[in-house]
């Protein structure tokens, strides 16, 4: 690519700035302007409408809602996140958001100028121990633990079936809401809804009924 690439760095840590700077300084990157808050980095980013928005997600004011306004309003730009989070609900979530690439802070900060060009590109940029896991998730196979028979369980929706069905195997909510692609909080609304359909106050007791033939 012979133009200069101009970057937008969101970041609330200078010193990790300051490293992400320097390595897209030396391989002829632009950055036009820091931020140091999700806020500051949709503003920064619609006054100068950059090729790349680069997000860390667990900034003050939340990268993954600076995501999902920047890539309504600059939908030619290229949103990539930028974090330490390993966490597949945070991967889901921004790209749901419009992010086109998720790197992580652990990386070799020479390698990120060729990560951001491969995006440009059109190309992937997803760590590939997060790929596996992407990948297990839909690998795993899904055990039908409940009986559906009693009156009190035929209330559920399938929805809300796929979510007491993963809970029931130990799973976290925000493990559940990365398997469903929703978030935890939709998650938290079905159990919610469960609980209420079958008259019970807790997952344990739900899980009882559910259980009942």
């Amino acid at each position: 690519m012979g133009e200069t690439i101009r970057v937008i760095l969101a970041d609330d840590h200078p010193q990790m700035r300051s490293r992400v700077r320097e390595a897209l300084e030396a391989g002829d990157f632009e950055v036009c302007a820091e931020a140091a808050d999700a806020v500051r980095a949709v503003e920064l980013a619609v006054e100068f409408r950059p090729d790349v928005v680069l997000l860390d997600i667990h900034m003050p004011g939340n990268g993954i809602r600076a995501a999902k306004e920047v890539s309504e309003q600059l939908p030619e730009a290229a949103v990539v996140m930028l974090t330490q989070s390993r966490d597949n609900a945070d991967l889901f979530d921004a790209l749901r958001a419009g992010a086109v690439g998720y790197l992580l802070k652990d990386m070799d900060t020479d390698r990120l100028p060729y990560a951001l060009r491969g995006v440009l590109a059109g190309e992937a940029a997803i760590p590939r121990t997060l790929v596996a896991q992407i990948l297990d998730s839909f690998r795993t196979p899904k055990v039908r633990r409940f009986g559906r028979k009693s009156k009190p369980a035929q209330l559920l929706t399938a929805r809300e079936w796929e979510v007491m069905e993963l809970l029931s195997e130990d799973l976290s909510t925000q493990d559940v809401a990365a398997r469903m692609f929703i978030s935890p909080t939709t998650v938290r609304v079905h159990v919610s809804s469960v609980l209420r359909k079958l008259r019970v106050t807790d997952r344990k007791s739900a899980f009882e009924v559910l259980r009942e033939d």
